[in-house]
């Protein structure tokens, strides 16, 4: 059974720092696909970052150069570091796994198909 869980949401203020954790578990692709997606109110879920079983990682534009996305195999955990959060950044973020198999990889998938988590809250005051 898969099962991921999110924590290290809060807020913070316009400019800050924030680093989301997921503890995963259960995950048996051969080669997966894991990253973060996120979802805002009155705005389609949007993907925000990934990270291939391979170790590549690819960002959506909007996050490119402000967030990094890691992962630590032996902890069985993924991260989300973020930096200089704006009032934009506002949602609850989602980290997610998918078969790499089956599904494109790229930094804006939203993970439509696979396992997430229950979400945790950022919120970013101007």
């Amino acid at each position: 059974q898969v099962q991921l869980q999110e924590s290290g949401g809060g807020s913070v203020q316009a400019g800050g720092s924030l680093r989301l954790s997921c503890a995963v578990s259960g995950v048996a692709y051969r080669r997966y696909c894991m990253g973060w997606f996120r979802t805002a109110p009155g705005k389609e879920r949007e993907g925000i970052a990934t990270i291939t079983s391979g170790g590549s990682t690819s960002y959506v534009a909007s996050v490119k150069g402000r967030f990094t996305i890691s992962q630590d195999s032996a902890k069985n955990t993924l991260y989300l570091q973020m930096d200089k959060l704006n009032p934009g950044d506002t949602a609850v973020y989602y980290c997610a796994a998918d078969d790499l198999v089956r599904t494109w990889c790229g930094g804006s998938y939203t993970f439509s198909t696979g396992h997430w988590g229950q979400g945790t809250q950022v919120t970013v005051s101007s």
